[in-house]
């Protein structure tokens, strides 16, 4: 079994703007708040002795384990399989535009949450089985130990689901607040 810190990362201008961010390669970086936050997270997490840190390598979850690191002295591993969710042509769109132009997309997702997904993007239950595979790697290499993983709202709720035992189903409903640690064992 090995102990995971889950970090999302932390604020950037599109979640205070309600734009979808998904893995969009034009995605902001951290704002002042979010940089805030990585801060306070490594303040509170300073007598935790992990072994390793993985992350993301989408740029608000590599900066964000960035400013986390510096006192670990570890290295950030990038685990792509770690991504948020592909949110397809929703990527960049704000929360009242995607309403107006995809309803039926949406109310397909509120009925069908685990495997619905934005045109061209990628359902719940796919991230589930990339985000877990990764883990299980992690896992393998890191037993017993304890592990900080930077993710993402979807890639982190999905793991939440499964240790927790919350049916996936309710995916949307476990995704973390930006910045707030979550532990959990992964077996």
């Amino acid at each position: 079994m090995t102990t995971l810190w889950l970090v999302r990362h932390g604020q950037t201008d599109w979640n205070l703007t309600g734009r979808w961010q998904g893995q969009a390669a034009h995605a902001p970086e951290l704002n002042d708040a979010g940089r805030a936050q990585a801060l306070a997270i490594r303040d509170q997490l300073k007598n935790v002795r992990f072994t390793a840190m993985y992350c993301s390598d989408l740029l608000r979850s590599r900066q964000t384990a960035e400013l986390i690191a510096e006192p670990f002295g570890l290295p950030v591993n990038l685990e792509p399989r770690l991504r948020e969710i592909n949110l397809g042509v929703w990527e960049g769109m704000l929360s009242d535009d995607i309403q107006a132009q995809f309803p039926q997309e949406l109310l397909m997702r509120a009925q069908d949450p685990l495997h619905a997904r934005a045109p061209q993007g990628e359902s719940p239950l796919e991230v589930a089985t990339r985000v877990y595979a990764a883990l299980d790697e992690i896992a393998a290499k890191h037993p017993g130990e304890t592990v900080l993983i930077i993710g993402h709202g979807v890639s982190l709720a999905v793991i939440i689901c499964r240790v927790e035992g919350i049916p996936p189903e309710y995916v949307y409903k476990c995704v973390p607040d930006n910045a707030k640690p979550h532990r959990v064992e992964w077996e």
